[in-house]
Parts: C-alpha cells; structure tokens; sequence
C-alpha cells in the first residue's frame, strides 16, 4: 500500500472513532464491516475509500475534519477553522452584498493605517490577514448563497 493511501486510512480510521462506529454506521448508512475495510491496511482491502460523502457526513458530527485535514496536508494546503460564521445562515445574496462592501471598507481602512508611514510592521500584517480572511469569508458565504438561489 502506498503511503498516501496509508495516510488516508489512518485518518479515516480516526474519523470513525471520532465519531463512534454505531452513530458512524447510522451516519453513513454503512455496516461496521464496510466502515472497517475503508480503514483497513489488509491487501484486500487496499484500494477501497470511504465516499466523499460518508465522509463529509461523518466530519459534520466529528470534533475534527481528519479526511479533510489530511487531503489538506497531502497537498501543502492549510486549513483554519471560523465558528463565528455570522452571514452564512441568515439573508442572501443582498446581506452578503453588504457585508461584503462593510468588509472591503474595513479593508481599507486598515490598509490606509497600516501605510501610512510607508513600512506596514508585522502587527499591522497581522491585522491586514485578518480582514481579508474575514472578506473572504463572506465571499464564500456570498458564493453558497448565488448557487443556492441558482438551483
């Protein structure tokens, strides 16, 4: 078995302990027997992945993405984790218009500051990450709103 798909079964394997193989296999829809053989390091068994979506149902009630984490790791791709999610269950497209502009203003605002003595120190490169993390944030919001409304 390769390393990658070694990888990938240890952090599928986590998940479902993470969550627990019953409340796993009512998840997922799958029996115990199928969860085990998508973590299984047996020959067998080597070319068998969970489904994207058991996956994705799996990390909703896990207290980690582990098969996300690791896709993310195999790829140099760092993830960060955003609780506040303020826009994403209430409006639409209009309110992320809006918090988009408010967001961009912030932006701005703090680039102005930043600049202002020509030299932006690594506090105010923090403070610039932050508000474009967070327009990012409502454009991804933005973004799942648009292909909701799209159908």
């Amino acid at each position: 078995m390769s390393v990658v798909a070694s990888y990938l079964k240890k952090h599928t394997e986590a998940l479902v302990k993470d969550v627990g193989i019953e409340a796993a296999c009512q998840l997922t829809g799958k029996s115990k027997a199928t969860l085990g053989r998508y973590y299984s390091d047996h020959a067998d068994h080597a070319d068998r992945f969970m489904p994207v979506d058991a996956v994705a149902a799996l990390e909703e009630a896990a207290s980690h993405p582990h098969v996300t984490s690791a896709l993310a790791d195999l790829r140099g791709i760092t993830l960060s984790y955003d609780d506040t999610r303020e826009n994403s269950d209430k409006g639409g497209v209009n309110s992320d218009v809006i918090a988009l502009s408010q967001r961009f203003a912030m932006l701005m605002a703090e680039y102005n500051q930043s600049i202002e003595d020509g030299v932006i120190s690594v506090n105010e490169a923090k403070r610039l990450l932050r508000e474009t993390l967070a327009l990012q944030h409502v454009l991804i919001d933005m973004k799942l709103h648009l292909e909701e409304e799209s159908g």
